[in-house]
């Protein structure tokens, strides 16, 4: 076995069987990012610290919108108006959830501490450029929605139609504003709605309130690649180009740690540029070229060229792939004008592995693709340090 591929697999051990699943702000969320830390240190770095507060559910925000929906149905016929502003402000709200901006419904509901853990090297000549290597330490629930293909497909397309329902109500409130003699038909037809929101309620509900995955694809290969980069950039430094490990938390709670952490530094970067981590070692490689939830974010196209470059080789065979109904850390960086791309593990028809499934476990791991995964990585780094 490759050293670096062993170097890897130990740390995707540690993340995954030794701490185990590692929800959104919880304790063991925190015991990763003490690991990483830690890792940092005995390697000669000195790891800095950014805590934000964290949601701890990617589900909740909609549990809310979804709510508001059904109480906005139910307070309609004395308050029309009200009803009316409720609804369009939980449809404002759950556009900007899945587009990935601050929104209300990140207001309400318990909050706890996150973190971002991360290091930084030096080139051994003149600082040209950063690039911001990044994978995330938190582990996703194991809804349902997530239980098999055809369930996520059931899911995708019945989300598009209780989003649709919710919009017909809002306009169906409005109009009668407007037209008050079809009061009582808005509030017949937008009976329809109620079946839209306490849809998204069930779902959201049963989703959290299920275990947390042991996410060793997804996404302690991606922890664990940035800690075995951490290590072999210190034998092998690049020339023109600082690198920032970023290990971050709660992504699985719609990447609060990555936002934060673009925030936080996006003025301190020199000619960025990011490539994040996801999901490396059940298939693939793979580098995602299209994805999104409602808009769809893409690569710039110089740096896209250079990773197609990379991946033709005939010892690496990445391929492109297209990520539906989802995004990356990729999306964070691209909303802060950081040029991004995501490395990941998804088979050729954008299907992903034990994607927030209870087999997502150590034993699934897949050494020839892992040395795949990081010879892509490893060249992919390089070949932008030369050259973009």
């Amino acid at each position: 076995m490759d050293p670096k591929v062993k170097t890897w697999l130990a740390h995707i051990e540690q993340l995954s069987v030794a701490i185990g699943p590692r929800g959104s702000g919880t304790a063991d969320e925190q015991k990763a990012a003490e690991y990483c830390e830690a890792q940092f240190r005995r390697m000669g770095y000195e790891p800095e610290i950014d805590r934000f507060i964290s949601r701890s559910s990617v589900f909740r925000p909609h549990l809310v919108a979804a709510a508001a929906f059904a109480f906005a149905y139910a307070i309609f016929p004395g308050l029309p108006a009200a009803a009316f502003v409720l609804s369009l402000a939980a449809l404002i709200s759950e556009v900007q959830e899945l587009l990935l901006r601050p929104n209300l419904l990140r207001l309400v509901g318990p909050k706890n501490p996150s973190r971002n853990v991360f290091a930084k090297t030096k080139p051994t000549g003149e600082h040209k450029r950063d690039i911001i290597l990044m994978g995330h330490m938190d582990t996703q629930r194991t809804p349902i929605i997530f239980s098999s293909r055809k369930w996520r497909k059931i899911y995708a397309v019945w989300s598009n139609v209780a989003m649709w329902l919710l919009v017909l109500q809002t306009l169906m409130f409005g109009s009668s504003l407007i037209w008050p003699g079809i009061h009582d038909l808005a509030w017949d037809i937008s009976f329809i709605s109620l079946i839209g929101a306490f849809s998204l309620i069930a779902i959201t509900v049963e989703a959290d309130t299920t275990p947390y995955t042991a996410g060793a694809n997804d996404n302690a290969t991606g922890t664990g690649l940035v800690l075995t980069f951490a290590e072999e950039l210190i034998a092998n430094p690049l020339v023109s180009t600082r690198v920032w490990l970023v290990c971050t938390g709660s992504e699985e709670s719609l990447h609060e740690g990555a936002a934060s952490f673009f925030k936080a530094h996006r003025s301190e970067f020199v000619n960025p540029v990011t490539i994040n981590f996801e999901m490396l070692g059940c298939a693939g490689p793979s580098y995602i070229v299209k994805e999104g939830l409602l808009l769809p974010l893409k690569p710039d196209g110089r740096l896209l060229e250079q990773v197609e470059h990379v991946a033709g080789a005939s010892d690496i065979g990445a391929y492109p792939v297209v990520l539906t109904g989802g995004c990356t850390e990729a999306s964070d960086s691209m909303i802060a004008k950081v040029p991004a791309i995501t490395l990941i593990g998804l088979e050729r028809d954008g299907s992903a592995p034990h994607w927030h499934m209870p087999s997502d476990t150590f034993d699934k791991m897949d050494e020839r693709i892992l040395e795949r995964a990081f010879g892509f990585a490893d060249r992919v780094i390089r070949r932008l340090d030369k050259i973009y």
